[in-house]
């Protein structure tokens, strides 16, 4: 069960795997937003550990359909398998590579001030009921913690990238994911709002 954020930024009640991809924010950076990404691999398939392999900076990149990934570093502070299964990759206190050129509230830079949570899935289906409970589940570990993260703050990765991405896509459930997380307010605490 997901449960606290601990004072080093970790996730209490999931799966580690501390990724190379990754460096502290600049000093004094406050966690104000969450960007919500889609990722397969390959593209479309579900339930290998090849998202995992690229987070740890592990994954073959001379396999067929990989060769474009090659020196890519990237990662995220969490990932959501297909059945739920939730994997943290980064510190939420330190910057995980995510976000890539873009641009959130006016600001650019915005691994600095962003948590990047990436759901295994693809512009092209739906999203699974698991992988939307422990969103929530995360999202609202989030906001408890971060209080400048309120249900506004929650944004796709195609509208801080417009043109250069299109994740989580047309089949992710914004207004199903907001109205879960109206049951925890503005981030004060649980119930009101």
């Amino acid at each position: 069960m997901i449960g606290t954020i601990d004072a080093r930024g970790w996730l209490d009640g999931v799966r580690r795997a501390a990724s190379p991809h990754c460096d502290a924010r600049p000093p004094g950076m406050v966690v104000e937003v969450v960007i919500i990404h889609a990722i397969s691999l390959p593209e479309g398939r579900y339930g290998g550990r090849d998202v995992e392999r690229l987070f740890m900076n592990t994954l073959d990149t001379g396999a067929e359909g990989y060769a474009d990934l090659r020196g890519l570093r990237v990662s995220a502070h969490v990932f959501i398998r297909r059945d739920g299964e939730v994997v943290q990759f980064v510190s939420f206190e330190d910057r995980a590579w995510h976000a890539g050129v873009s641009r959130c509230e006016g600001r650019e830079r915005v691994n600095d001030f962003s948590v990047g949570i990436e759901l295994e899935g693809t512009d092209h289906g739906p999203f699974e009921d698991a992988q939307y409970r422990s969103l929530q589940a995360v999202s609202e570990a989030l906001m408890r913690h971060y209080p400048a993260i309120t249900r506004e703050r929650f944004y796709g990765h195609s509208e801080i990238a417009p043109g250069r991405k299109t994740d989580p896509g047309p089949f992710f459930d914004w207004a199903r994911y907001r109205c879960a997380l109206r049951s925890v307010g503005d981030g004060v605490s649980r119930g009101e709002g």
